[in-house]
């Protein structure tokens, strides 16, 4: 068995795209996964399956979210040990106990690659914005004061590139690494 993260996009957020972790959870049950677990009520999921291509895997979920909740909600899956990877290639400068700072992980959805994401939005800006790119994932921290004043904040949330785009804070993301 392998273990999974489903981070499902835009779930439960300022009242929109409304799921029940609890109904969610019964859901991925009913695929046949396996030891589901949920973190939060934005859409973190865990999972064991023997379905080894993530591409089956991103389709099956959605489409049992089609049916069950009449949502069209964009998935990204990743291997536990692969997200574990991505952490240990973690920069110095993220995810620090700077409270001034503001660290994510954002997650490009496939098909779409790093290289179309940065050609959206730009350079980060310099001083308010970091980012380094690792595999499918962007790390990427900012000053919390000046958040309105950088390049990357308001362009991840637009479309069409934010529809391409999941994003987790380091926390969420280490405490999943941590529960498995």
């Amino acid at each position: 068995m392998i273990r999974y993260v489903a981070l499902l996009r835009g779930i439960n957020i300022s009242g929109k795209n409304k799921i029940p972790m609890p109904e969610l959870k019964k859901g991925f049950e009913s695929l046949s996964f396996e030891n589901v677990r949920t973190y939060l009520n934005s859409g973190n999921m865990l999972f064991s399956t023997d379905e080894t291509e993530a591409a089956k895997i991103r389709n099956k979920i959605e489409k049992m979210i089609k049916e069950q909740f009449s949502l069209d909600i964009p998935v990204f899956i990743i291997e536990i040990s692969k997200l574990e990877d991505i952490l240990e290639h973690a920069p110095q400068w993220w995810g620090t106990d700077n409270k001034e700072i503001y660290d994510n992980l954002i997650f490009i959805l496939p098909p779409v690659t790093f290289e179309e994401v940065y050609r959206k939005i730009g350079e980060p800006k310099e001083g308010l914005e970091q980012i380094l790119e690792y595999e499918n994932a962007v790390f990427w921290s900012f000053d919390l004061k000046k958040h309105r004043k950088t390049n990357w904040w308001p362009k991840t949330a637009s479309l069409p590139i934010g529809s391409s785009l999941t994003i987790r804070t380091s926390n969420t993301v280490r405490k999943i690494v941590e529960i498995r």
